[in-house]
Order: structure tokens, then sequence, then C-alpha cells
């Protein structure tokens, strides 16, 4: 969202499937409110920020919040494609916009408020709150840079921001310091939804911790809720419903008032949800064919995908919608070998990226990424853009032996990286059934031009490669989906110098790392060669319309090309199968993820 991806992609190629499953995108069927809507997620959740809204950036965690628990001032309505990356009204009424484009003004609706254990109406005060609480570094905002527009942002590691006032309860304005045409696209992420200061000041400076804790704005809460004593910070315990390791369990809640919503953005069928957390994909999709979950957050096995694909009676429960997502190998800059472009520029030309995109499911899985934002984010204006192009896409030794060549590492001057340096490189990989099937593909590739991996494999591998601290030279998790329907949102989390945080980090290459920046957050290693793009970023946001587009368009080029922090190889589908007692489904474009606020079970 600049969202990260967990995995929702098919692992088979069938071509034959996309036809069939685009019409699938939305179930129309009558939905009856009540039952459990229970989906199963592989391997780890995967939460960033331990489910804390302030930081949080897994996609899947975003269709959640915004579905089910955390209410903005402007949200989405949690459908597929263009309608659901519109910004519709949420928690406020209406807004105005000053004629110099640099103040808001947000009236909140009356009659909404917290759930347990607060069960008080909402003000713009737990909105600034919200705010300021994500202002502060040491509570762990990952995306905080987004609102760094707003007048007196920086103070808001020591207070609160100058720039949001809140005149009276129903009342919040921002004062920023230029115009930003998509201001209102970051008024929907859900750290900026309300967070009572009475349940989040017992986690200040505690990354991680609030999320056992979220106190609901939306329809739904977390299990236990009410049970929590916020008399005191001392008194205040996890709510039950919530294990990161094991399970999450939502049930209605009772502060919710449906009059203050509207269907179009949430239908609250379920009467609960509970996600599950199962290291067997088959067992998560045996039990989806046999009714023992509804739902998924898994890689689909090859031969569950043939059978939905192919049977006449399973067809209607497979969904196939747009990810706007790239996955991509990332190279760190200021380790070795990766400190040399010549390197990189190498690995791009060595990876078979068809057989990378075969481990995920081939056609069916999605394009074969070319540059580093999906074409669709640029009106496929750059779908002709394919500078490390290979025939059918399986890499070319002769080029990555050419660009090797110019490396400091190739000292016998063959084309191979040949220095100690190249040899038993850490890499970390995740635990996911599709990381096994890429591992071999990277390192049989890699292997032809000399370097070799010292492979770490980790559950849940994000916050170890969100950490720059560790100085881990190359990772194969990596995905980003858009935080909303811009292309700013591809790189100002991943290439902006000025984002690069202790953990959290999202800008994995440390790009445009400064000296000052490297001792802070740990990082140890070559700083001479990181090349900055922050004034292409800041040039790039002011402008609007087609200028905006070419300018990230020849941003896209320029990293692609000129910095190569990435080998990208794939734009991805979402894929989800569904079990037969889902009478209702939909796709949110937003998060990326499940509808869950269309979602029904018969």
């Amino acid at each position: 969202m600049g969202k990260l991806g967990l995995a929702a992609v098919a692992l088979v190629a069938l071509v034959t499937v996309v036809a069939s499953a685009s019409a699938m995108t939305r179930q129309h069927s009558t939905a009856k409110a009540g039952g459990v809507y229970r989906v199963g997620w592989e391997e780890s959740f995967g939460f960033t920020d331990g489910f804390d809204p302030t930081g949080e950036y897994l996609g899947e965690a975003f269709s959640i919040f915004s579905n089910l628990l955390v209410r903005t001032l402007v949200g989405y309505n949690h459908v597929a494609n263009g309608p659901g990356n519109k910004v519709v009204p949420d928690l406020a009424s209406k807004w105005t916009i000053s004629k110099d484009g640099k103040t808001y003004t947000f009236k909140l609706k009356n009659g909404i408020k917290f759930g347990p254990p607060v069960n008080r109406e909402i003000t713009s005060k737990d909105i600034a709150y919200a705010l300021n609480r994500l202002a502060n570094p040491k509570n762990g905002g990952q995306y905080a840079f987004y609102y760094s527009v707003i007048k007196g942002w920086s103070a808001g590691a020591n207070g609160e921001v100058s720039g949001i006032h809140t005149p009276d309860n129903k009342t919040i304005v921002f004062d920023l310091t230029a115009p930003t045409g998509d201001f209102l696209y970051r008024m929907a992420m859900p750290a900026t939804g309300p967070i009572p200061a009475e349940v989040g000041k017992c986690f200040e400076g505690q990354p991680e911790k609030y999320g056992r804790d979220l106190v609901s704005s939306g329809p739904y809460m977390i299990q236990g809720a009410g049970a929590v004593d916020i008399s005191s910070c001392d008194k205040v315990k996890p709510m039950s419903g919530f294990d990161p390791t094991a399970n999450l369990t939502l049930v209605r809640n009772p502060a919710y008032a449906a009059s203050t919503d509207t269907k179009a953005a949430r239908e609250n069928n379920p009467d609960s949800f509970v996600f599950t957390i199962d290291a067997n994909a088959d067992d998560i999709y045996n039990k989806i064919q046999n009714g023992d979950l509804e739902d998924e957050v898994a890689s689909v096995p090859p031969q569950v995908l043939q059978k939905f694909a192919t049977d006449p009676s399973l067809k209607s429960r497979l969904h196939l919608n747009s990810g706007d997502r790239t996955w991509y190998i990332t190279m760190n800059l200021t380790q070795a070998p990766f400190d040399d472009i010549h390197v990189r520029k190498a690995m791009n030309w060595i990876m078979d990226k068809s057989a990378l995109r075969k481990a995920w499911g081939g056609a069916t899985a999605g394009a074969i990424a070319n540059h580093i934002v999906p074409d669709a984010m640029f009106n496929d204006q750059l779908s002709k853009y394919k500078p490390y192009g290979t025939p059918g896409d399986h890499g070319s030794l002769a080029k990555a032996k050419a660009a090797m060549k110019g490396s400091k590492y190739d000292t016998n001057k063959k084309g191979l990286c040949s220095a100690k340096a190249c040899k038993g490189v850490l890499m970390i990989a995740d635990k996911r059934a599709v990381d096994d099937r890429m591992l071999p593909v990277i390192q049989a590739n890699a292997a032809k031009i000399g370097i070799t991996f010292t492979v770490r494999t980790v559950s849940g591998a994000y916050p170890t490669i969100q950490t720059p601290g560790k100085n881990v030279p190359i990772a194969e998790r990596p995905g980003w989906g858009k935080d909303y329907a811009d292309p700013l949102t591809f790189f100002t989390p991943l290439f902006d110098g000025r984002t690069i945080i202790p953990a959290g980090n999202t800008n994995y290459s440390l790009v445009g790392i400064t000296a000052a920046t490297a001792k802070k957050v740990g990082v140890k290693g070559n700083l001479k060669n990181v090349p900055s793009v922050n004034e292409d970023l800041d040039h790039c946001s002011t402008l609007l319309g087609q200028p905006r587009l070419t300018c990230y368009e020849n941003l896209d080029k320029k990293l692609t090309e000129k910095v190569v922090p990435w080998i990208p190889y794939l734009w991805s589908s979402a894929i989800h199968i569904v079990g037969p007692k889902v009478s209702k489904w939909d796709f949110d474009q937003f998060g990326g993820s499940i509808g869950y606020g269309h979602v029904a079970v018969k």
C-alpha cells in the first residue's frame, strides 16, 4: 500500500483463467447478515508494526483496518478497479480547501463513537492526537513522511504539530506548507484514523504495542475489547482476541452506528471475522474447499488453482483482480558487491524473469515487470520500455558479463564477480512456498556471473529487512503495492533518502542515504557511490496532470538504468479462492486484498 505485500497470486500458469475469473470479481448475491467469516493466513500475519495503525504498512492489514476497524476523515468504498480508488467521505461530513490549496478544513459527522473499552464520541482532538503520535518518530510511523507537508510536522518529535488545529470538537484544520494535490488520499490512510489518548498514551514510544489494544472506530472490534481496564496504564492488558502468533478475532462493535456510514462503503454482514495462521497452504485450501474456511491470504497450490479454474462447479469461487503491485529483488547499495552499479546491472541482465514468474504461477500470476512502477499507474505510457529485455525474458549471460566487466569485483576481467565479496553473500528469504521455488532460480542465475549466497530464511521477513542496521545485502522477499492511485506512492516510500528510519524502513536499497543517517540507523557500509533522487522527488510531487506522469516516468527510467536498486520481475495479479458458504464477495482496490466490508456468508 505503498503497501507491502504478503502473497496473493497464483502458483501455476493458467492463462485461460484470466477471462473467466475476471468476470467473477464481484458476486451480487443477496447478502444476509450473520455468520462467521473465517480466513486462513499462510505462515504468519507478517505485520510490520504489530498491527498498530500508526506504523503498520502491510496491504492486507490496510484492508482489515479500512473495512472493519479504523475510520478516517475520508475513505473508500472498498470495491474493485477505478471505483475502489475514489475518495469518499467517512468520518467527515464535508470539507473545504482554501483557494491557495494550503488549508484543508474538515467537519466531523455526529454520533460516531469509539468502541469498548472507551465508549465515547470521537472528536477532532482524537484525530489530532493520532497525527501528533504519527509525527513522533519514537512511535514507529512507517509512512509519516506523507504528512511532512503539514506545518510544524518536524516539531512533532517534541510536541504538538503547529499546523493542526481543532477549533471545536467537530472541526479539524490542516495548514500545509505547499499545495498538495493528493492530500485527501493521504488522509484516507489508516495512520490518520482517530486514537483515544487515554489508551494511546499507554504505548507512547513503544512501536508494535498498541496493536494489541487497538480501540475501534469502525463496525468491528477486537474480541475482548470490553474487558480491558483503562482506568490506568498499569491495568491495560492485551485484548484476548488477538494472538499475533496464532489468530485475530473481530466481533461487532456495539458503539458503531450504521446511520453514520454508507452501505456503499461497509455492509457489515458477518457477525464476526476470524483470521487464523496456518503454515500449510495445502491445509488452508482443503479447508476452503470443504467449507471450513471462507477465504485466504495465502499462495495458491498449483493443483488447487487447476481444479478451480477448470471445474464448472467451482469457477464462481475463483477471483482475479489487478494487484497494482511490483514484486522485486532488492539490492543494498551500501553492501558489497551491490555497492557497485555494474554488479547491479549484471544481476538485472542475468535474471530469468520468466522462471521467477513461473515460480509464482506463470502468465496467470501477472505480467513481467520491466521497470519499477506497474504500467497501469502510467496509463501504459511506458509499456514499450524494457531496458533489460531479453528473448523470452530468460536473461542474457552475454549482456550480464559485459556489464560485470566494468566492476571492481571482476578481478580477472572475464565478466565474472570473482572477488571474495562475491561469495557467500547474505540473502534474506521468507518461508512461503513461493520463496522455496524462487530461491533456486535466483541462486542458479547469480552463479553464472560468479555470485553465490548464504541464505537465511525468516518467517515473516519484513521486520528483518526493514531494519537498516542489520546491513542485509540482498533480499528476495519484497513486494510493493500503491498506497493510493498516484505514482508518488511508489517513489517516496521506496527511494527518498529522508525517509530512512531505524525500524520499519521501506527504502531497503538505501537510495539517498547520508553519512548522518547511516550513523543514526546503524548502517555500516560503503556510502561513497550511493546516488540520491531527492531533488527529482521534490520536483515531481509539485506537478499535476500529464507533466506529473511524465516526471515520474523519467524518474522510473533514471532509477531503473542509472541507480539500479532492484531487479523487478513481476507486476502481479491478486487471486483469491473462497469457500462454498460465501454468498457475496468483493475486492478492495485500496488495500489490494479482500473487501471485507462487502463479504457475506450463507
